[in-house]
Formats: structure tokens, sequence, C-alpha cells
């Protein structure tokens, strides 16, 4: 349904700023409020800011409904989800039934004068958050294609940060983390090919898990880099609230091939499990040096994190300072194109389109589009380098050769955890970036983890950490090897905790 067709509720203040899952859910069982009145509540929220914000591309027209139906489950003392009643958003890029999938582009949005592309079934990810009693209040606002670090070129405009509006809202999730920062939504689905869960949400003060690739079905996502390298996440305020939504989405699917290698490598009693207080005691700890990156950290960005590294030793946590010298990683970093893994782009999309409807085809879809945006001007031109008009005459069923990108992964793999095991450590700790976050008009974004962490396939939460003095976030990226979210997650958790650096954005309504 178009954002002007908001549904009217009752006019009352917003209760449930910073609210926690667990917060939230202990109010609906001692019967302080319905998940009707939250609904409501978040709804008549986003009607106020909105128009200021444009973190929506659509918003759910069922959303009381399916409120009332949970509050009717509740009151019969039917067996609820783990989420039952919780708000979220899911990004544009994301299939849920019902809702056009316009990959942020105009020519593919009806409402832009474009195509429409209807999906008629639901993405395993938006099953499972279904199937948990979640409350999907709206899809989130992209850029083109999902390639940008904001989102400007979306068809619907740009989306602007709920911490700061003058600054970039983080792409490619940029609709999710100004939702779920603003407080439109509890938490939210993000989606990263090149940094977009841990982009958006060190921009916005918020809590992502980048998940180990084929953690979590990606099936009917609009992608960039589906066979290699498209991971899905939460975004959340807090590191629970971030664990207990990972819960209910990672896993085995039988409709994602991808996910098979997530078997045996889940805990048993799952993430939220592994939320205690001195998690960080005794773990031995990576820090950010030239071994890993020649780049060098702004002055701000040093002091920041130099304070995190005391906070981090208070807690019991052993230091080493630039584990990856003499191991030759950054040099051999300087010879890999940056968005390698993206050859298989056009075999990844003819997968998502037939899925879509298996009457679809590249061939079909884009000429009825009346455009392509594989052009040197077009919203891919960032990774025009792989995804060009040269690569798309090549038949896209047939998937690219990708041993160049095994080779890489297989490399990087090898000498990260080698460094782990010579060192014997539990992970590491970066600062997400290496200066303030630039502004909205940026197309850019600098990081210290996209390319290795993404190419490589590996975990990372990124967890607020502070500010800087003109007000931009700054945060921390905890990560390790495959599968290690548990352990990360226990680490972050215990960083938060102690710190407590997220604060709640204060929002505009006027421009």
């Amino acid at each position: 349904m178009k954002k002007s067709s908001l549904l009217q509720a009752t006019k009352e203040g917003f209760r449930f700023e910073e609210i926690t899952v667990n917060e939230l859910l202990s109010g609906y069982e001692e019967g302080e409020y319905t998940t009707e009145e939250v609904v409501c509540s978040y709804l008549n929220r986003i009607e106020q800011y909105e128009h200021i914000y444009n973190a929506f591309t659509f918003i759910n027209p069922n959303a009381v409904e399916e409120a009332k139906e949970i509050d009717r489950m509740r009151e019969a003392g039917k067996e609820l989800g783990p989420l039952a009643g919780v708000p979220i958003v899911i990004k544009e890029a994301v299939d849920v039934a019902g809702f056009p999938s316009t990959f942020g582009w105009a020519p593919l949005s009806k409402e832009s004068g474009g195509i429409e592309l209807m999906p008629t079934k639901d993405a395993p990810i938006v099953t499972r958050l279904k199937e948990a009693g979640a409350i999907i209040l709206g899809k989130t606002n992209i850029p083109a294609f999902s390639c940008a670090y904001n989102a400007n070129s979306s068809w619907d405009g740009p989306t602007y940060n709920a911490v700061n509006m003058a600054i970039t809202p983080g792409g490619s999730s940029s609709g999710t983390a100004t939702a779920v920062s603003g407080n439109f939504a509890m938490l939210g689905v993000a989606e990263e090919t090149a940094g977009s869960i841990q982009v958006p949400a060190a921009a916005q003060s918020l809590v992502g898990i980048k998940t180990s690739f084929g953690l979590v079905p990606t099936l009917g996502v609009t992608p960039l880099a589906g066979s290699t390298r498209d991971v899905l996440g939460p975004h959340a305020r807090t590191v629970k609230d971030a664990a207990i939504m990972l819960d209910v989405i990672a896993g085995y699917s039988e409709e994602d091939v991808k996910t098979k290698a997530s078997i045996g490598n889940l805990p048993e009693r799952g993430y939220a499990n592994f939320l205690e207080d001195y998690s960080l005691e005794g773990k031995r700890i990576g820090l950010y040096g030239p071994g890993w990156r020649s780049e060098e950290l702004s002055k701000e960005t040093q002091e920041l994190y130099f304070t995190a590294i005391e906070e981090l030793k208070q807690q019991g946590a052993e230091v080493i300072a630039d584990p990856f010298a003499g191991t030759g990683f950054a040099a051999y970093m300087q010879t890999i194109p940056q968005f390698i893994g993206m050859e298989s782009f056009f075999y990844d999309l003819e997968n998502y389109l037939k899925n879509l409807d298996e009457t679809f085809s590249i061939k079909n879809v884009f000429q009825k589009a009346g455009n392509v945006p594989w052009t040197e001007d077009g919203p891919l031109a960032l990774v025009s380098d792989i995804i060009n008009a040269e690569t798309a005459k090549a038949d896209p069923s047939v998937l690219p050769n990708l041993i160049r990108f095994n080779e890489v992964k297989s490399e990087l793999l090898r000498i990260i955890h080698g460094v782990m095991e010579d060192h014997q450590l539990d992970g590491f700790v970066y600062p997400q970036m290496p200066k303030a976050m630039p502004s909205i008009r940026e197309d850019n974004v600098e990081s210290t983890t996209i390319s290795e962490i993404n190419i490589s396939g590996l975990p990372l939460i990124t967890v607020p950490a502070g500010y800087y003095e003109a007000g931009s976030p700054f945060a921390l990226a905890f990560f390790g090897k495959m599968w290690s979210e548990a352990e990360l997650i226990g680490m972050a958790y215990s960083y938060e905790q102690v710190t407590k650096l997220r604060g709640a954005p204060t929002l505009k309504e006027i421009l």
C-alpha cells in the first residue's frame, strides 16, 4: 500500500521508544497493552516522521488486523511464537507476498511509471518471521539495485539518517536502519553484499549482524552476488534483540541449497543463550593495524578506538596489537578486485526472476521495463568492472567460472584462521570506520572490514561505541571465524552492557 494511505489510529503519545523485545513481550503478558495498541502507536509515529525521513517504500495495510489476530490468539491461550506482536520492517530487496519488488529502481516501480514485479510468495526469511508472530509494518527504502552507501538513487527518493540527517544513512539497508534507529519498528531485516548491514548500523548507532555466508536463507532476495557474497541479518537497537531475531531466521532451508553448510554450525541452545555479562573475560582479541590494512585511522577515530580498547581490557580481555603483521595480508588484499564474486550477478538475477515467476527472464523483464541498469550511467556503474553490457551477453542460465573467487576466499580464510590459531585469538575488534561518516551526498563510505569480510563470508557484529565530536556515531566491529556468531554475540553483549553507548536520536518533524 502507498505510504499516503497509512491507517489511522488513536492519537496518543508514543510509549515504546527504545523498548526491547523482552520488555515488549513482558508487557503483553502482564496486560499492559495489546498488540493492536502497540502497532497503532508505531503507525502513528511513522505517520508523524515518515515525510521527513523517508524510511519506507510501502506500509502494510493489514498490520492492524494482523495485530488483532495475535491478540485473539493470546486471549485464547494459543501458543505464540518468540516474536509474537513485535513490529518489524523488511528491506525492499526481500520478497514479501503482495508487495512489489522494485529493486529500488524507477523502471521496476509502478508508482514511478515503470512495470511491476509482484511476488506471490514470501522469501523464506519472511516466512520464518511471520511464523514467529512478528508484525511486518512495511518494506524499507534502498538505492537502485542496492548499489550505493545511501538511498539517493531510489525511485522513492533519499532516506535520511535518524541520528543526523546531514550524514549518510548507510546503504544499501538505508531504510531498515532509519526505521529501527528512529523507533519506527523494533527490528529490521538488512541485507549485505559489500557492507550493507555493517555501514547502516554503524551510521545510525545500531547493532547489525552480518552473518556467515549460508547461515540465513537468501532465496527471494534481489541479488548482487547471491551465489558468493549476499547475506541477510538483523538490525536492532541492542545485541540481545539482534540475537533473539537471529534465533528465528538462522538455519537450514530446503529451499536454499547454500544453507546446507549451516547444518551442525548453529548453537544447540540458540544465540540468545550466549548473552552473558562477563563474556570478554579471558578472551584474546586482535586489534586493527597495518598488517590488516595500510589505511590510517583519523585522529579522532584513534582516540575513540583507544577508549574502546581500554574498556575491553577492563572487562578482562587481553588485546594483541596488529596480529596480521608479517602475514602479507594487506598486500594480498591490494591484488583483489573489490567486487570479486559479483561475476555471478546475471546467473543469480535470472534465478531470482524465475523464482518470482517461472515465465520471467532477464531478457523479457528488462525488455518490458525499457531500460537496463548495467549501462555506464546506470545504477550498477559502481560495479561496472564486473557487471556490464559485455558480461550481460553471456547465457544467464549458466553459472560463470568462480574458480578465482573461490581461490581468493580460501586464501583469506586460510590467513585469517591461521592468524587466530597462531595468536590463540578468540576474535577481532576493529573500529568499523576509519573516520567519521561522510555527508549524505557522498556515494562512497570507507570501512575497515567490507571487502575482507564479504569475500571470506565471515560473521561480523557492529556495536555502537560512542560518537564523534560532530555527532556522527562511532562503532566497533566484532568478527571471527566462520559460524562464530554465538561467541561474537557474547563478547559484543558484554561490551554493550558495560558501556551502553547508544543514545536515542532526537527526530525532526520539519526540515
